[in-house]
């Protein structure tokens, strides 16, 4: 599964599929733990892959929201801000007349 299609799944679906890999994943390992030899060994590394990917892009969606959330709170905090030092300037003003 390539990081393109990963990015193209709603938050369900990521969610779905990051579950059925962790399962998939525990199959795997317990294949492992018991000495059986796993029908395909590479799959155990690709599915790992798959899954620090899914993560990956959950942590970034995460982080650009909150980062999407600061900017909107500096812009409408800078507006007060800036309505505050005129208001200062103003008072200031009207002393020294």
């Amino acid at each position: 599964m390539k990081i393109k299609d990963i990015r193209s799944m709603s938050k369900e679906e990521l969610g779905s599929k990051l579950i059925e890999l962790r399962k998939e994943l525990i199959k795997h390992n317990a294949q492992v733990a018991t000495g059986t030899t796993p029908k395909s060994p590479g799959q155990i590394k690709k599915t790992k892959k798959i899954v620090a990917k899914i993560l990956t892009l959950q942590k970034e969606k995460l982080i650009s929201k909150k980062e999407a959330k600061k900017k909107t709170e500096e812009k409408s905090s800078s507006v007060s801000t800036k309505t505050k030092a005129s208001e200062k300037s103003e008072k200031n003003q009207r002393r020294n007349k």
